[in-house]
């Protein structure tokens, strides 16, 4: 099948080739990669190919440059606009056995599959260091979610899902302040473990 090629641009004036040939391009980030506690989501967000474009989403940034209200906001306009999106996490204890890149990889998968879309019809546009199953056309990009709003919204959609988790835990161990640091290592976090030590939701192999 020919595959035809069209400039995209991104942040700072680059421009990047996507593939056209396709009806949606996926984006996909994850977040919690590296707290001592909690699970690693991923989201993943379709948008229409020509949609991929900053002008069609004027304010949207990358989460960590998004207060906690305007990811909120952004997450329920993915949700009121019936964006084609999902998010997977996967627990601390498979990272605990098989590792942070097998559980990314893992969460990436399962993701990806509730989209319900085929490699057919989707370009996969991927945060660095993550990966979707081989049978993808794919193109990781250093710093994605400041660069397409397919990742950026993909970034937002992980970091609402896995907070909100996150403050779940904290009803169930309110004194390890979950919800304020969301598992980071955080010098609360860590006088908490010397005092309680580690429940089940931490990452053991992440403890030293």
């Amino acid at each position: 099948m020919h595959k035809r090629f069209e400039a995209a641009t991104v942040g700072g004036g680059l421009s990047v080739m996507l593939c056209s040939m396709y009806t949606w391009v996926i984006g996909i980030d994850e977040v919690g990669r590296g707290p001592i506690a909690g699970p690693i989501a991923v989201g993943v967000v379709a948008l229409p190919f020509s949609q991929n474009e900053w002008r069609y989403w004027e304010g949207l940034r990358d989460s960590k440059k998004l207060s906690e209200r305007q990811r909120e906001v952004w997450y329920s306009r993915i949700q009121k606009e019936s964006l084609r999106h999902a998010v997977a996490q996967v627990s601390a204890a498979v990272i605990d056995e098989k590792g942070i890149t097998y559980a990314a990889r893992l969460a990436v998968k399962r993701a990806i599959e509730r989209l319900e879309l085929s490699p057919q019809e989707a370009q996969v546009i991927l945060d660095k260091n993550l990966q979707a199953p081989v049978a993808w056309e794919q193109e990781e990009f250093v710093k994605g979610d400041e660069r397409f709003p397919a990742i950026a919204l993909a970034s937002i959609a992980a970091k609402v899902t896995r907070d909100r988790y996150m403050c779940r835990m904290h009803a169930r161990h309110p004194q390890y302040g979950f919800n304020q640091h969301k598992g980071y290592g955080t010098k609360l976090h860590y006088e908490a473990l010397r005092t309680y030590g580690s429940a089940e939701i931490h990452r053991k192999s992440f403890l030293g």
